[in-house]
């Protein structure tokens, strides 16, 4: 196989990451103060622990991880269910574990640990019996543990309560299992069936997410409330116009008028400084990095490979999409970083980890 594929991704990873610290430095800033120097310090080591996680996990053998995968699912729900418990609260909610100054997110590394156990199951088994078990038990004997395997975070992260990364466990439950076999008319029948659970979920929701779906209808309903963040939004990416304010030149951002600028609505920030021709830049080099992922998956000599690179894919195109689209009011609001480019360790670290696992499908050719 040609190094292509591994040079452009590492190209573009690279590329993220100098355009997140740019990105970064200016929403830590506030009327010319670098009043948040301390989250650009942090996100300044995360980086460097996470290229040291994406070179370590790059030079091993991807198959070595077929032995770990239960475990760090394992550890993955023990510590979402321990978060519940001693985990810190920010903002209604309780998703964090504090180690000294540092905290991270359980759930961060579930999506990595679901991807690990989902590519581990589907590969043992094989599309043959998969589809021998659909055809003599149904959905109930095919689908039934790789479904438990996700739906056991996907309930411990909703009491946190987390809604957008409780949807990213079942987007990648779903790319994995199509990937690896699973007729369509299975994956849309669960997808029906959790369809007519929503109105009994709806009523299981906190106030301030009934909020957000509420005011993605009609941002306007409570412009002074769960509608703000998102009305400012739309008005500093719209007021980059073509060619954008300049670096550190946004007045939303600037002015503070952004809430979550150096996290969920950093695009919003690259957006206003950088314009639509910077905009555009981004989606391309998210695109181009899921084609270079899904490539790499497609020329792996093994199922378990594929399905593997095709979860990292899965995982960083979910996260893209969905921050982009609420950060331009297309979805509503669900606290989903944007992949190498918010401030967040954990995040970070992960799809870092995940990267790396790619470079080395792709190394072993």
């Amino acid at each position: 196989m040609s190094s292509r594929p591994q040079k452009i991704i590492v190209l573009i990873l690279f590329l993220f990451l100098a355009f997140g610290i740019i990105c970064l430095y200016s929403s830590c800033h506030q009327k010319g103060i670098f009043a948040k120097q301390d989250i650009f310090v942090k996100q300044l080591l995360w980086m460097g622990v996470g290229l040291g996680v994406m070179a370590l996990v790059a030079l091993q053998d991807y198959r070595k991880l077929r032995w770990s995968s239960i475990p760090l699912y394992v550890l993955s729900v023990a510590t979402l269910a321990q978060v519940l418990f001693s985990g810190r609260a920010i903002m209604g909610a309780q998703r964090w574990i504090s180690l000294g100054e540092f905290s991270f997110q359980p759930s961060e590394i579930g999506k990595f640990a679901l991807i690990l156990v989902l590519a581990q199951y589907f590969s043992s088994k094989g599309p043959q019996d998969l589809q021998a078990d659909l055809g003599s038990a149904g959905v109930s004997r095919g689908l039934l543990a790789p479904l438990s395997l996700t739906l056991l975070p996907v309930a411990l992260v909703l009491l946190q309560p987390d809604l957008g990364t409780a949807v990213v466990y079942l987007f990648i439950f779903l790319s994995i299992a199509f990937l690896a076999g699973i007729r369509v008319r299975y994956l849309a029948g669960l997808i029906l069936a959790a369809g007519a659970f929503m109105p009994v979920f709806w009523h299981f929701l906190k106030d301030y997410q009934k909020s957000r779906l509420m005011v993605f209808l009609n941002p306007n309903s409570d412009p002074l409330g769960a509608g703000y963040t998102i009305i400012q939004s739309k008005i500093a990416i719209g007021s980059g116009r073509l060619f954008g304010k300049g670096w550190m030149s946004g007045t939303q951002s600037q002015l503070n008028f952004l809430a979550e600028r150096h996290t969920d609505f950093i695009f919003s920030v690259w957006g206003e400084e950088w314009g639509f021709l910077g905009s555009l830049v981004l989606v391309v080099l998210y695109a181009l990095l899921v084609i270079m992922i899904l490539r790499v998956s497609d020329m792996s000599r093994d199922l378990y490979g594929r399905l593997l690179a095709a979860g990292v894919a899965a995982l960083i195109f979910f996260h893209a999409f969905i921050n982009l689209a609420m950060n331009i009011g297309m979805c509503p609001v669900v606290g989903l970083p944007l992949p190498f480019m918010s401030y967040g360790g954990s995040s970070l670290v992960i799809n870092m980890a995940a990267i790396g696992i790619v470079l080395s499908i792709a190394r072993q050719k």
